[in-house]
């Protein structure tokens, strides 16, 4: 498993400070564990892949701010600025059953309990009203609320997620996609589907 296969922890968002800090822009819900001192994480550039090793960590207005072995002052550190980091998945914190990151659903096959496939995860969104899942369907993009009573049965290791969607959920999408399409497009759709 490569670069490709490994979990995006945080983006850096830039540099704090002139003493080799940087405010990142976390993707995990463990920032003290993930970012403590001692722990390594890796970024790619266009040198090639790199380890860090995080010598400092505080957490301010919700996001940690890093300082780096070997990262001592701004200019150190002023090349970091939008890159990722990524962990190897067997440095994830182990979760509880029933919950899942979000890189394990990007890529799983969404399959009605019909029997229809819906589409391919593309991305997890998630925000203060729960998470939902952004598929990529036949007729285009479809949101799915990553809820329990919609998601019955997710299974990462076969990238299979099965969904009983209320009535109309998916029929809402491909209208919602239409409503976009200009008065031209929608009268060339019109004529496609006659």
């Amino acid at each position: 498993m490569g670069w490709d296969d490994w979990a995006v922890v945080g983006r850096v968002a830039r540099p704090h400070g002139l003493k080799g800090q940087v405010v990142i822009n976390p993707e995990t819900d463990f920032i003290e564990e993930r970012f403590a001192a001692g722990s390594t994480v890796w970024t790619r550039s266009s040198a090639g892949e790199a380890q860090l090793t995080v010598a400092s960590l505080r957490v301010q207005n919700g996001r940690p701010i890093v300082g780096f072995v070997g990262f001592d002052r701004i200019e150190d550190v002023e090349r970091l600025a939008g890159q990722e980091l990524r962990v190897p998945e067997e440095a994830l914190q182990p979760l509880q059953p029933g919950t899942f990151y979000e890189h394990q659903l990007v890529g799983c096959v969404v399959e009605a309990t019909s029997g229809n496939v819906v589409g391919e995860v593309a991305k997890v969104e998630g925000g203060a009203g729960g998470s939902r899942l952004v598929i990529n369907g036949p007729r285009g993009e479809i949101l799915i609320p990553l809820a329990v009573d919609i998601c019955i049965e997710i299974d990462v290791a076969n990238r299979k997620i099965r969904i009983n969607p209320p009535e109309g959920l998916l029929e809402l999408n491909e209208v919602r996609h239409r409503h976009h399409l200009s008065a031209d497009d929608r009268s060339r759709a019109r004529g496609r589907s006659r």
